[in-house]
């Protein structure tokens, strides 16, 4: 079991507040997708929660130790897939190397890895040779390789066609039966698909936080009818 706590937790930037006061305890099981308005706080509120950097007041834990000194026990997927010039095999492999796992244990990892994103044929390509799903594929196995706790996600899917962003939610819902997933996403029909858990935050605030079934069935006012009316 993975729990978040965010305890009175605000970030301001150029004096102005752009994330909180947030009081927030919750039990990351499955798919928990951040929705809202871009602007509304959702990279800021996914680093806080890997310890990308400290709140300006408040806490942040997970299982009642900071984010920053257990940054090890997740990984991160940016927007774009961060690709190094060698190939996939070696790109997948690129964390166990860092955390030093012998080369053994390390090759059955990467394999299974490889073969989960189904990049088996292309282990030995140039990672830069891949398309843009297949990149995303590549970087949602090298996260899921270290056999993270958690999973933190920024819109990975906002550059794909439709088969490519289907490919990575198979992924993510089998990544999701080992590990906990917290995904930021615009697309409202993604988190329908894929979400268990449901956060909205809209001007820093965060406005939601219930399951997908209440969310998705409830009828909304305020600003997040706004936002799911398109309104903001």
């Amino acid at each position: 079991m993975n729990t978040l706590t965010f305890d009175n937790v605000s970030v301001s930037r150029g004096g102005q507040v752009v994330l909180g006061p947030i009081d927030l305890r919750l039990q990351l099981n499955g798919i928990t997708c951040l929705l809202g308005p871009n602007g509304a706080g959702k990279s800021v509120f996914l680093n806080l929660c890997h310890g990308m950097f400290s709140p300006d007041n408040g806490v942040v834990d997970w299982n009642g130790k900071s984010a920053i000194s257990t940054r090890r026990d997740r990984s991160f997927m940016f927007q774009s897939a961060a690709v190094m010039r060698r190939s996939v095999q070696a790109n997948v492999a690129f964390p166990l190397v860092a955390q030093k796992i012998a080369k053994a244990e390390r090759l059955v990892r990467v394999g299974e890895a490889l073969r989960f994103a189904r990049l088996s044929d292309q282990a030995k390509q140039p990672a830069a040779s891949l398309s843009g799903g297949e990149k995303q594929r590549m970087a949602l196995a090298r996260a899921w390789v270290t056999r993270p706790k958690v999973i933190l996600l920024d819109e990975p899917a906002a550059n794909l066609d439709p088969g490519s962003t289907r490919a990575l939610e198979t992924m993510l819902r089998d990544v999701a039966n080992s590990s906990g997933v917290m995904i930021a996403t615009h697309d409202l029909l993604q988190a329908r698909r894929l979400a268990d858990h449901v956060l909205v935050f809209v001007d820093g605030r965060l406005e939601i936080n219930q399951s997908a079934d209440a969310f998705f069935t409830k009828t909304h006012t305020g600003v997040v009818a706004d936002y799911l009316d398109g309104r903001i």
